[in-house]
């Protein structure tokens, strides 16, 4: 199998959003990506000019590192990125979980590998519009039946929300998908990443909980980004 780019490899800490909020978990960061959204605070892992600090890494040597830092244990393992949906992860999947290792994998929804099967978790995030990127409903369904095709995986969708036009956009993707479990995770700026900002982090969760509790969408879950509270920009939490 050809070796898998890697940006980065830590724990254990807390999953910092979505379905598995505070689980905790290895975490197993993928360089590449084609997205390129204006509020990315993992451009280390995504921008090509960060290529030199990615690693080449085989299915195998991914392992060892996971258990180096689980002590020999089984843990969830969450695959994320860069979009890990460009990376050949069916060994790493396999060897990981004759281990006894679950995985989980964050992914955008604009690539559907037919490995996505094979997971225990996926959060499929598309991208708002202050993102600025552009929203393709068809490969986000594609990669939604790439998960259930094995009915594998427990699938959640996840869109971050930063202003009006992000919550519509929400909306509008939770009617296309309504038996997903559907996660709203609040959206950071860039500053208030930097500076640890919680008072601007609790403001955006005050309003859109008023915003879904207003439209009576009470099937949506939402969450502050844990680990921007906890640890703001801070690599290797």
């Amino acid at each position: 199998m050809p070796d898998i780019l890697i940006s980065e490899i830590f724990g254990p800490t807390i999953q910092g959003e979505g379905a598995l909020a505070g689980r905790l978990t290895v975490f197993v960061r993928t360089g590449g990506c084609d997205s390129l959204c204006q509020w990315c605070d993992t451009l280390y892992a995504v921008l090509p000019k960060f290529k030199s600090e990615w690693t080449k890494m085989s299915a195998a040597q991914i392992i060892e590192k996971i258990e180096e830092y689980s002590q020999g244990k089984p843990i969830l393992v969450t695959v994320s990125g860069g979009n890990p949906a460009l990376q050949p992860l069916e060994e790493l999947l396999e060897l990981g979980h004759a281990r006894g290792h679950r995985f989980a994998l964050e992914t955008q929804g604009t690539k559907a590998p037919q490995w996505l099967s094979q997971l225990d978790f996926l959060t499929i995030s598309p991208k708002p519009p202050s993102s600025g990127m552009k929203f393709d409903v068809e490969a986000l369904r594609r990669c939604v039946e790439a998960g259930e095709r094995g009915g594998h995986p427990q699938i959640s969708l996840k869109v971050v929300v930063f202003d009006e036009a992000d919550y519509e956009f929400a909306r509008a993707v939770w009617r296309e998908f309504p038996g997903i479990p559907f996660y709203l995770s609040v959206g950071t700026q860039p500053s208030a990443r930097a500076e640890g900002d919680g008072a601007q982090i609790m403001r955006g969760i005050e309003w859109l909980i008023e915003k879904a509790a207003r439209d009576g969408w009470n099937e949506a879950v939402i969450l502050p980004q844990i680990h921007v509270l906890l640890w703001g920009q801070k690599r290797g939490v």
